[in-house]
C-alpha cells in the first residue's frame, strides 16, 4: 500500500505541553500549573449575551469575516487602547482562536523557502505552522541576560535575502517578557530598512503589569508592514469559545480570508455575539483578573526569591520561567521527577523550544491556594535536590 501520510505532517514533533500532561493526567491527586488558561469563569454579562443570541436564534452563519458590530468594536478597541486606526471591512477578519488567525497569515504571506524568523522561548505553534506554509524557520533564541527580550542586534544577525517574516510574541509565552516602545522602534527601524513584515501575537495585551502594551503597528511605517493577531481567550476568561482575531493590511486581510472561507467559512456565531459584549462592556473585568494575577505573579517570585531559586521577573502574561540550571538535569528530567516526588505539573522550558533547555515553565493562572500548596512541594523538592548534592 502507498504511504498515505505527508511526510511533512510526520516530520512535525507533536506539542511538548500536551505530551507531558497526557501523561501527567494519567496520575491521581496531581497539582498541574502546566495549563496556560485562566482559572476564572467568562463573566455573566458576556455569557448572558451568548444565552441571549441562542434564545433569539442567532445560529446562522455570519459573513465570512465576521459579525460587523463585532469588527467594528475591535478596531474601536485598538484605536483607544493602542492608538491605531483599522478599517472595519478590509482590514479585520475574525477567526476561530487566535491560532487560526496565525496559521492563515503565514499561509498567505509565504511562498517555499521564505524565511520566517521565530524568536525563542515562544508558543508552540509558530514553527510548526511556518512549516506548514511552506517557509523556513529560524530560531532567535532568546538570552536571559537580555530579559528574554528580541533585541535589533540579534535580529540583525539574523537576516539574510530570503527572510520575509518576523514574529513577534510579546508579551511572551512561557517567559512573561515584555517589549517597550524603545525596544519595538529598534526592531521596526530594521524591518522598514530591510522591507520585513511582522506577525505580532498580542493575545496577552491586556494582561502587562508594568505600563501600557505597546503594539509595533502603532510605529510609523509598520502599520502596513504588521498583522496583529489577537483575540478573547486570555483577557475574558474566553477559552473555550474559540474567537481570535488579526488586523492587517487589506491586501494580506484579503489572502487570508480566501484560506478562512475555504477552511472555516466564519467563526462560531455564539461567540461573536459574546465577544461584543466583552470587547464594548468588559474593561472591568480585564482589571480585576489582572490584578488577581499580579498578587499571583508577586507572590510567585516571593516565593522563587525564598528558595534561592532565579527567577526572570516577567511583566506580561500569567508565566514565570524559572531557571533549574544549578540541578544539572534537563528541564525534562526535573519535571518529571518533580511530578514523582511531589505530585506538582509543570511543563519543561523545551517544551517551547531549544533554548528553554533549563528552564520550566509555571502558569498561576491559577488559585492563590493551589500556588501556595504547589510552592511548598517545591521548595521540599529542591532542599532535597541541594541536600544530595
Amino acid at each position: 500500500m502507498r504511504n498515505p501520510l505527508s511526510q511533512t505532517i510526520v516530520n512535525i514533533k507533536p506539542s511538548g505541553i500536551r505530551k507531558f500532561f497526557d501523561l501527567a493526567s494519567e496520575r491521581e491527586n496531581i497539582i498541574s500549573l502546566g495549563v496556560g488558561e485562566p482559572d476564572f469563569e467568562t463573566p455573566w454579562h458576556i455569557r448572558d449575551e451568548g444565552i441571549y443570541s441562542l434564545e433569539k436564534g442567532k445560529t446562522f452563519y455570519t459573513s465570512n469575516s465576521g459579525l460587523v458590530e463585532l469588527r467594528q468594536e475591535i478596531c474601536n478597541y485598538y484605536r483607544r487602547r493602542f492608538n491605531v486606526s483599522y478599517d472595519t471591512k478590509k482590514e479585520t477578519i475574525i477567526t476561530v482562536g487566535g491560532s487560526e488567525a496565525i496559521d492563515i497569515a503565514l499561509r498567505a504571506m509565504l511562498d517555499p523557502g521564505d524565511e520566517v524568523i521565530i524568536p525563542q522561548p515562544c508558543y508552540v505553534s509558530y514553527e510548526p505552522c511556518t512549516i506548514l506554509a511552506g517557509g523556513k524557520p529560524v530560531i532567535i533564541e532568546l538570552k536571559n541576560e537580555n530579559d528574554f527580550r528580541l533585541t535589533a542586534a540579534e535580529l540583525t544577525e539574523a537576516l539574510t535575502d530570503k527572510t520575509k517574516v518576523l514574529i513577534l510574541p510579546f508579551p511572551n509565552n512561557p517567559t512573561g517578557a515584555i517589549m517597550d516602545k524603545n525596544d519595538l522602534e529598534a526592531i521596526a527601524k530594521i524591518c522598514i530598512e530591510k522591507d520585513i513584515f511582522v506577525l505580532s501575537d498580542e493575545i496577552y495585551a491586556e494582561l502587562t503589569y508594568s505600563g501600557d502594551h505597546v503594539t509595533i503597528a502603532s510605529i510609523p511605517g509598520m502599520r502596513e508592514r504588521t498583522i496583529v493577531i489577537n483575540g478573547f481567550s486570555k483577557a475574558y476568561a474566553m477559552t473555550g469559545w474559540r474567537l481570535g482575531y488579526a488586523l492587517g493590511p487589506e491586501e494580506i486581510i484579503a489572502q487570508m480570508m480566501k484560506i478562512h472561507q475555504f477552511a472555516i467559512m466564519c467563526a462560531p456565531t455564539t461567540s461573536q455575539y459574546a465577544a461584543v459584549e466583552a470587547i464594548k462592556n468588559g474593561d472591568e473585568d480585564v482589571k480585576k483578573m489582572r490584578a488577581s494575577y499580579d498578587q499571583r505573579r508577586r507572590f510567585l517570585m516571593n516565593a522563587f526569591r525564598e528558595m534561592n531559586l532565579p527567577c526572570f521577573e516577567p511583566f506580561g502574561a500569567f508565566y514565570v520561567f524559572p531557571d533549574i540550571r544549578e540541578f544539572a538535569m534537563t528541564s525534562e528530567e526535573f519535571a518529571f521527577a518533580l511530578l514523582d516526588a511531589q505530585s506538582v505539573a509543570v511543563v519543561p522550558g523545551t517544551a517551547f523550544g531549544d533554548s528553554g533547555e533549563g528552564f520550566l515553565r509555571i502558569s498561576y493562572a491559577y488559585s492563590l491556594e493551589k500556588l501556595k500548596m504547589s510552592m511548598e512541594r517545591i521548595a521540599v523538592f529542591i532542599g532535597e535536590l541541594r541536600a544530595k548534592s
